[in-house]
Order: C-alpha cells, then structure tokens, then sequence
C-alpha cells in the first residue's frame, strides 16, 4: 500500500491522535454543550490533519504555506476552545494540561513546518 508523504508527517500523526483525544475528552461535556463548545472543539481539532493533508498536494511551496497557516490557526482555536472548558471545570487541570501540551508540540511542528515552505517560495 502507497504511504502519502503526509502521512509520513509527524505532525500530521500527532494531530490525528490529538483529535481522536478530544473526541473521547468531550463526552464528559455536559449534553447541552453539544451543539456549542463539543462541536466547535470537534470541528477545530478534525481540521488541523486535513489542512496538512490537502497542503502537501498543492504543487506551489506558497499554497503548501497557506494550508499550513490554517491548520496552525484550527490548533489555537481549539486551544481556545480548551481554555474555555478548563475555565468553565468541564474538564479536569489533567486533561486541560494535556491537551496544552499536545497543541504546543503541534502548533510547533506546524511553525518549523511552515517556515521550511517559506525558503522554498
């Protein structure tokens, strides 16, 4: 089976996990946030992996920068979005403290990964 350079990405891996940690972290939300917070905090944090994925089809070092650009922007709204549920005790100091650390690594990656694009403009 072919592997897709993004799939070789560790951010890309890391980003995909991150969002599958927050699917399982938001079922303890309350019920009443689910059209709120639990699918803003499901839409940012699916986003992340795509805008990788669709950015390492582009053929343009420029375009690849772009999508890199969202996907780097969906990382703080969910940390937003985490900022939040921690202010609001939907979610424990630990979760909380995770997902910051998972998004630092992240939001890292994505910043090495975008300044590489710009070299190539």
């Amino acid at each position: 089976m072919k592997l897709f350079s993004f799939e070789k990405l560790v951010v890309w891996q890391e980003s995909r996990q991150l969002a599958v940690s927050i699917y399982k972290t938001t079922k303890s939300l309350p019920t009443d946030e689910r059209f709120g917070l639990v699918s803003q905090m499901h839409r940012c944090s699916v986003s992340i992996s795509p805008n990788i994925a669709e950015g390492t089809g582009r053929h343009s070092s420029k375009d690849k920068a772009r999508f890199t650009e969202i996907a780097y922007s969906s990382a703080l709204e969910l940390l937003n979005q985490a900022i939040l549920c921690h202010d609001l005790v939907f979610i424990s100091e630990s979760k909380y403290q995770l997902i910051r650390e998972k998004l630092s690594k992240i939001t890292a990656m994505l910043d090495g990964l975008y300044k590489s694009q710009l070299k190539n403009w």
